[in-house]
């Protein structure tokens, strides 16, 4: 969709940030190669040292499905293990493997890159008001009903 100049500032304002949005998820997984939902729930798991798979998804708000998804996919790929807990079989633990841990620290450090490169040439000043311009935006969003 393009804007013609007939939209108001308001309008391009929006529709800059879905554009910015659109744009950015799928660079961040080339640049970091992995996406910003597992990176997100690696991350938890780096925090903790065993955390059961429903608390995991409470943590990183992403739903249930999508969650069994992506850690079924970091197990198969060695960075995850998931265990039952044998006390109550309905709930299931999950914790990084060391080869987790270790891949974690790359991709937080490509992440980093990433942020270093979107962000070049903006003042400390201009970070800290687009940060509160955001925040205050994505507060007017979560209002919305």
């Amino acid at each position: 969709m393009l804007l013609s100049n007939s939209c108001n500032l308001d309008e391009k304002i929006v529709y800059r940030l879905y554009e910015i949005n659109k744009l950015t998820m799928p660079k961040f997984e080339r640049c970091t190669g992995i996406s910003q939902s597992r990176l997100e729930l690696l991350h938890e798991l780096y925090e903790a040292d065993e955390i059961s798979q429903t608390a995991l998804q409470k943590k990183v708000n992403i739903d249930n499905a999508a969650v069994t998804r992506h850690l079924k996919q970091l197990e198969e790929k060695g960075m995850v293990t998931r265990r039952k807990n044998p006390a109550d079989n309905r709930v299931t633990f999950v914790k990084l493997t060391e080869e987790g841990r270790m891949k974690i620290v790359a991709y937080k450090e490509e992440k980093q890159r990433f942020i270093s490169n979107v962000l070049k040439d903006f003042s400390e000043e201009e970070r800290s008001s687009l940060l509160n311009m955001l925040s205050r935006i994505q507060g007017n969003v979560e209002k919305i009903q």
